[in-house]
């Protein structure tokens, strides 16, 4: 059974009989986990295994784990300061900047795929304009070389842990004050200022063959009336046609008000598939994700399940080894030599 489009939440540490019934149906492809999903390193390993055996190939399980305020797996896991962390120290000595950025996704990736996840949805890419408070410290930097280096950092650290880096939210989130969550946001800029700007760092990681990007929902007149996420003009020409991206693409989350323009649950997964998204989270209503389903039927794309099965966790070690390993223990030193207890910290 191949990779289906939707990317599922559920709803507590363990499966129910009706969410191992919804995970085998082919137009599911993936699991989303959230705090309420974790206990402790253990029960998540074994939440982890139980899904990956549902299914042939198996389910995608990815997680926001970003660090700062988006880290959802905490006790038992390292802390993880906010991206901007490494836009500080980037500013203060652009060395020590990238390599605080790499060991910071280094050791999340690899603490993540000791409990067997493939996916954290990182790194944010988007610019650091000063005027959005959804993002604000999520993003490395203000200009655009600085989170190009940092994210180019961030995705070797990925990488290198064997888990495949996603960069977010395409076209750019940061010029825009609204909270896509609440509402959608509009950027009224003209296209040439964000392809001058936020477009930079995604071209970038592009170059470097980035495995896969979440989009914004937020909308760009100057492109389309659609929000970005549901937008073939930006999808298609934009992020595959003009930059010549070959991974996969994720919608943001369904669920969110930035999505709702496009009308019921069924309608908003039919508007992201045309656009040309090969994945759709939908969480926190189950009722929407049974309305899709019903919806799409037999629906399938064999490019979509080629591009979601190159995302699957690589290597990957129990966390006795890693934690025994002289390349954890140098990360957890690199990051406590900037981030303790909270708190930034520049060495001088």
């Amino acid at each position: 059974m191949s990779l289906g489009p939707l990317m599922l939440d559920i709803g507590n540490v363990q499966l129910s009989a009706e969410e191992r019934e919804i995970l085998a149906h082919p137009l599911v492809g993936g699991v989303i986990l959230f705090t309420r999903n974790y206990a402790d390193p253990e029960q998540l390993a074994a939440l982890v295994s139980a899904i990956h055996g549902l299914r042939s190939p198996p389910l995608l399980v990815a997680v926001d784990q970003e660090g700062g305020r988006i880290q959802r797996f905490r006790e038992g896991f390292t802390s993880l300061p906010p991206a901007r962390l490494s836009g500080q120290v980037y500013d203060h000595d652009n060395d020590a900047g990238r390599r605080l950025a790499e060991a910071t996704a280094w050791i999340m990736a690899a603490e993540l795929r000791a409990a067997g996840l493939d996916l954290s949805f990182a790194p944010v890419l988007d610019l650091d304009h000063g005027v959005s408070s959804i993002i604000g410290d999520r993003a490395f930097h203000h200009g655009a070389e600085a989170v190009g280096e940092l994210g180019r950092a961030w995705l070797l650290g990925m990488r290198r842990a064997g888990m495949a880096a996603t960069g977010k939210h395409f076209p750019g989130h940061g010029a825009v004050r609204g909270d896509s969550h609440h509402m959608l946001p509009v950027d009224n800029r003209p296209l040439e200022e964000i392809r001058r700007h936020d477009l930079k760092p995604f071209e970038r990681l592009i170059r470097l063959e980035l495995p896969a990007m979440m989009m914004a929902h937020v909308e760009y007149p100057a492109m389309d009336a659609m929000p970005a996420s549901l937008s073939r003009c930006w999808i298609v020409r934009e992020l595959r046609e003009r930059l010549g991206f070959t991974g996969a693409v994720f919608c943001d989350d369904l669920s969110m008000r930035g999505a709702a323009g496009a009308g019921d649950y069924a309608a908003r997964a039919r508007a992201a598939l045309e656009a040309g998204c090969d994945m759709l989270p939908v969480c926190n209503n189950r009722a929407g994700v049974m309305a899709i389903l019903q919806d799409l039927g037999d629906y399938a794309n064999p490019m979509s399940q080629w591009r979601l099965a190159r995302l699957h966790g690589r290597e990957q070690i129990s966390p006795g080894e890693l934690r025994a390993s002289r390349e954890w223990h140098e990360a957890r030193t690199a990051l406590e030599s900037h981030y303790a207890g909270g708190e930034f910290r520049l060495e001088t």
